[in-house]
């Protein structure tokens, strides 16, 4: 699997996908310099595909929320010690848990990229899928981590 530390390289692709498709030529990770750096979080090899997930409990709309949002959406999760959260749809709700179920295994150099900076990517490939999906799709394995966080 080639890699490139150049965010201008033509062979990258940009996620996520509308329809399946074989890997991109090449994927961006951080310099070496960077990776050797101590890492934030485990440097993990595998993901598993299972589907949107929320981090936080949902919550029912307020009547201001819903005031203000009309049926556009349905549920708050609330970001802990945080006025900020995320508003989701029911089409979100409905895709809740229902990834392929797919194991997906990376390089080393990317699993560092993660282990350094588990925000650096928005999305990630799925095999079995095969299309680029948002990370919080994914789970690491075996720790069932949400991948970017």
């Amino acid at each position: 699997m080639p890699i490139t530390t150049d965010p201008n390289d033509p062979r990258l692709g940009h996620g996520p996908d509308t329809k399946p498709h074989p890997q991109q030529e090449a994927y961006i990770v951080l310099s070496k310099e960077e990776r050797t750096k101590s890492f934030v979080r485990p440097v993990r090899h595998s993901y598993k595909h299972v589907g949107l997930m929320p981090n936080y409990p949902l919550l029912d709309l307020t009547d201001k929320q819903k005031e203000r949002f009309g049926d556009d959406f349905v549920k708050f999760e609330k970001y802990p010690e945080s006025e900020t959260g995320r508003y989701w749809t029911q089409a979100e709700l409905d895709r809740i848990g229902k990834g392929c179920g797919t194991v997906t295994s990376m390089n080393q150099a990317i699993a560092e990229t993660y282990a350094r900076s588990p925000n650096y990517y928005s999305d990630t490939y799925c095999m079995g899928c095969r299309m680029h999906k948002p990370v919080n799709e994914f789970v690491w394995e075996p720790d069932g981590t949400v991948v970017g966080s």
